[in-house]
Order: C-alpha cells, then sequence, then structure tokens
C-alpha cells in the first residue's frame, strides 16, 4: 500500500500533479457534500466515507461555493491489498454512511501524523490503518454487525459530548461539569466513556486539542503561541511539553516536516 497524500479538514478539492491516475483516493466527508464523477451527480450526507476508484478520482466535482468539509487520503493499493479489499466487500464509488465517525476519525489522524513523521514502520503502520478503515466502511456498508455501542448507556449522548468536544477544543472541557449535566457521578462518567469509546475523558481532551494544532500547523502560518491559545492552552510551555510527549516532536518540528512532505 503506497499512500501519496493526507489531508484533512479540506474545504476544496485537492490537485496534486505528483498523484498518478492509477491512485485510489478516500474521502471523508464532514458535511454533507454534492458531487459530480462520470457525468453523474450524488448526494453525500454528512459523516459519509467513498473511495474512489482510479477510473472515476479524476472526474470528481464540487459545485462552486459549497460549505465543503473533508478528509482525503490517496493511495495505491497493491494487487493483494486489492484482494483484501475485495474479501470483505468494500464498496468502491460508492457512499457509505458512517454510524461511528470518530473510529474512523482516530484512523485517519494516526495516518496523518506517521505519514507526516516517517519514522520506522511507518509504512506497515499506514497500510494496518488504512485496512482499519477499509474494514469499518466495509462493516457499516454491509451492517451485518451488531450494533454493541447500542447498549451502552447514554451513548447518544456521551457520542454528542465527543464530538462537541473535537469541534471546539478550545473550551474548557472538565468532566465535573459533564457528570452535572448528565446526572451522574464523576466515576460513572470515567467509565462509560471508556467503554463507549475506548479511549479516557481526560486523554480524549488532550487528543481532540492535539489533532486540532496538527491542523493549524500543516494549515496555517500562526504561530505556535497562536496555536497553544486556539487549542485550549493557556501556557505555551504546557503545549509544547504535552505536543512532544505524544506525538514525539515538538510543534515546529512537526510543521517542518509537514512541509517537507507537501
Amino acid at each position: 500500500m503506497k499512500v501519496f497524500q493526507v489531508n484533512l479538514d479540506c474545504n476544496r478539492d485537492i490537485t496534486d500533479a505528483t498523484i498518478p491516475e492509477t491512485a485510489f483516493r478516500l474521502y471523508f466527508f464532514k458535511k454533507a457534500a454534492k458531487y459530480t464523477i462520470n457525468g453523474c451527480e450524488t448526494n453525500v450526507s454528512a459523516n459519509s466515507a467513498i473511495i474512489l476508484g482510479a477510473g472515476g478520482k479524476k472526474d470528481l466535482r464540487f459545485p462552486p461555493r459549497q460549505d465543503l468539509r473533508f478528509d482525503c487520503i490517496s493511495f495505491s493499493p497493491s494487487t493483494e491489498d486489492k484482494e483484501f479489499m475485495t474479501s470483505i466487500k468494500l464498496p468502491v464509488n460508492t457512499p457509505v454512511r458512517i454510524k461511528d465517525e470518530f473510529s474512523l476519525l482516530s484512523s485517519f489522524i494516526e495516518i496523518k501524523n506517521n505519514f507526516v513523521c516517517q519514522e520506522t514502520y511507518t509504512d506497515t503502520l499506514l497500510e494496518l490503518h488504512l485496512k482499519i478503515i477499509f474494514v469499518l466502511i466495509s462493516k457499516f456498508h454491509t451492517s451485518i454487525f451488531p450494533k454493541s455501542n447500542d447498549l451502552i448507556p447514554r451513548y447518544s449522548e456521551l457520542k454528542k459530548i465527543r464530538r462537541s468536544i473535537y469541534e471546539k477544543p478550545s473550551l474548557e472541557w472538565n468532566a465535573t461539569d459533564i457528570s452535572l449535566k448528565l446526572g451522574i457521578s464523576r466515576s460513572y462518567l470515567h467509565r462509560l466513556y471508556t467503554e463507549a469509546f475506548g479511549i479516557t475523558f481526560i486523554r480524549d481532551v488532550i487528543e481532540s486539542r492535539l489533532t486540532r494544532s496538527c491542523e493549524l500547523l500543516t494549515s496555517t502560518d500562526l504561530s505556535v503561541s497562536a496555536i497553544a491559545e486556539k487549542c485550549g492552552y493557556e501556557n505555551d510551555s504546557y503545549f509544547m511539553r504535552q505536543f512532544k510527549k505524544y506525538k514525539n516532536c515538538t510543534p515546529s518540528e512537526y510543521r517542518r516536516m509537514a512541509e517537507n512532505n507537501d
């Protein structure tokens, strides 16, 4: 599996002459969108994924002035990868509504981080995370998997809270306020949150802030100090220490590596 480019939180279509025509393209639409491919117009709802094969990728068009927000990965699967995609009945050129978008987004983020940093076993990690995305898309397309999350108490409310955390990471998120809002204890909130999303509430708040900071580092010229503030950090030094701890590089190093990979 060869990954050519990873773009997060795009608001316009991606054009890159270095990406071969034989490449596939994976889109995850965070907002509802309308596009034309091979002359056919398609409406896609928010939180939907689509994998475009080599034949139709270059003909994708979005209407002008459309309010877009999506992630995109350009990749080239090997023969073995294509056999895997076929074996799990992965739909191509077909939009798939993703019920639990956070599972998908976490893999997008890991792919972006590994693509930027290019460390040992990067290619292996990129392939594994892409295959996770493939399985998730196939899962929601076929709807044959048990809906275990529906059995978790307060899941729909927790999911809305998690979406808000990732949409507004600069806010002061704390377990006390949320537990009071839900009318449950802090310890019960922490247990439900971890059971629902496989990550603790505190760690998820950190991930939301670091995810936004990575987006701003690669898509803007804002200073590290300004980015820290926009991501909910009152102290630049703490932001840089936390970024280094979880991303294994400083914000400035991350920005340079992202520029070198463009």
